[in-house]
Order: structure tokens, then C-alpha cells, then sequence
């Protein structure tokens, strides 16, 4: 029962991370932490019954680094861009997607955030070694570098639907 990831929240609801549910009920219980969604299960001691926690949200503010420089992998490229393919918008499984960079590396492109796009494998066979404009694709938006500190945490949490409501994907 104490399988699962538990979201911990800011004191001003901000997600920060992802914990166990062990580490979510010993912040509870030192009163670190205090639950603010839980699952109809309960935790059951001698002494103490406790809601299974979804979600916790921290007591005291922690001051959190807004810039961060994350490592371009194809999982943090793939988790910008919501597992979405820029080009026609399809949103599939990893498997089915690929990198592209914007301008081709045999152009000179390199491979930067700034260059490199979440593409599904029709489009980026599509695209090839051209430009998005000679291939007359657009994408759906312009390739950044992520800033947000729990960008990386919080990819995988995107299909937690209790989760969702504290989750504002458009930050990512």
C-alpha cells in the first residue's frame, strides 16, 4: 500500500516535487506537511488512521531557483514539448516520436533547445534535411529553453488526473 508518488506542493501551492508516499506521511506526521488530497484508502496503526496521500502541500514557503539550466536529452526535449509532435500536433507514446532540429545539422544547425523539436517519425521523414518552411511545415511553437524548476519532475506526472488541477502545464 505504500507503493505509489505522492505531490508535494509549496506552501503557496506550487508543485515542487514528487515523493513516496513513505517520505509524504513522515512530513504529515512531523507536521511539516499537511494533506490536501487523498485517495479513499486509508493508513491504519495501533494508534493512528490515516488518509492515503495524493497530494501535500508544505507549511512553511521554500524559496525554490526559478533559472535552471536542464541537460537537452530527448526526454527533457520530449517533455517540453508534452510528447506533442510540433509539426502536426499528434500527442503519441515516446516511441513513436523522435528529435528534429529545426535547422538540419548539415546546414549548420546545431543542437541546442533552441534547435531542437519533438517531431512524430511521418513528420520528421517529411521535413528530411530541410527547413520547416522549404518542407512548408510550420511549427507549433517556437522551441525555448525551460525555466521552470520542477519541469523535470513533473513531466511524467502529466496523466494524474488529481494531480492535473495543481499542475499549470502551460509553465512548462
Amino acid at each position: 500500500m505504500l507503493n505509489g508518488s505522492v505531490l508535494v506542493l509549496n506552501a503557496t501551492y506550487e508543485p515542487l516535487n514528487i515523493v513516496s508516499v513513505k517520505r509524504a506521511i513522515i512530513l504529515v506526521l512531523k507536521e511539516k506537511a499537511e494533506i490536501i488530497e487523498a485517495a479513499e484508502a486509508k493508513l491504519r496503526s495501533e494508534n493512528l488512521s490515516l488518509p492515503l496521500p495524493l497530494v501535500i502541500r508544505l507549511v512553511t514557503y521554500v524559496k525554490v531557483p526559478r533559472y535552471v539550466k536542464f541537460p537537452l536529452t530527448r526526454k527533457t526535449v520530449f517533455a517540453r514539448d508534452h510528447y506533442t509532435c510540433q509539426y502536426c500536433g499528434r500527442q503519441l507514446p515516446k516511441s513513436e516520436l523522435t528529435l528534429d532540429h529545426v535547422i538540419p545539422r548539415q546546414r549548420g544547425g546545431e543542437t541546442t533547445w533552441e534547435n531542437v523539436v519533438t517531431a512524430c517519425k511521418t513528420c520528421n521523414q517529411r521535413k528530411g534535411s530541410r527547413t520547416p518552411q522549404e518542407a512548408g511545415m510550420r511549427l507549433l511553437s517556437k522551441p525555448t529553453r525551460p525555466r521552470y524548476i520542477a519541469f523535470v519532475l513533473l513531466s511524467e506526472a502529466r496523466h494524474n488526473e488529481v494531480w492535473s488541477k495543481y499542475l499549470n502545464l502551460t509553465n512548462f
